[in-house]
C-alpha cells in the first residue's frame, strides 16, 4: 500500500466542465481516464476529490498531483 500520488502527467488537463455537475478528480495518479478516477485508487489510501462546478467553462485541472489547490493546476507541475 503506496500514500503517495503518482505523476499521471507533467501538464494540467483542459476539460469542458458543466455548470453543477459533480466531478471527481483522481487524486492517486493512477485512472486510465485521467483527469477523473476510474476507481484505480482502491488500497492506495487516497481519494478522489469530488467537486461540483460553478460555470459552465474550460478548465484547467492538475495533471501531475502536486497543487496547492486540487484539483485546479496552480503551476506545480513547473518545479517537477
Amino acid at each position: 500500500m503506496t500514500n503517495n500520488a503518482l505523476i499521471a502527467q507533467k501538464s494540467p488537463y483542459a476539460v469542458e466542465l458543466q455548470k453543477g455537475e459533480t466531478y471527481y478528480w483522481c487524486a492517486c495518479g493512477r485512472s486510465k481516464d485521467q483527469p477523473f478516477c476510474d476507481g484505480s485508487h482502491n488500497g492506495t489510501g487516497l481519494e478522489p476529490l469530488a467537486f461540483t462546478a460553478e460555470e459552465t467553462a474550460t478548465a484547467w485541472l492538475c495533471g501531475c498531483k502536486q497543487s496547492a489547490n486540487p484539483p485546479f493546476c496552480d503551476g506545480s507541475h513547473k518545479d517537477l
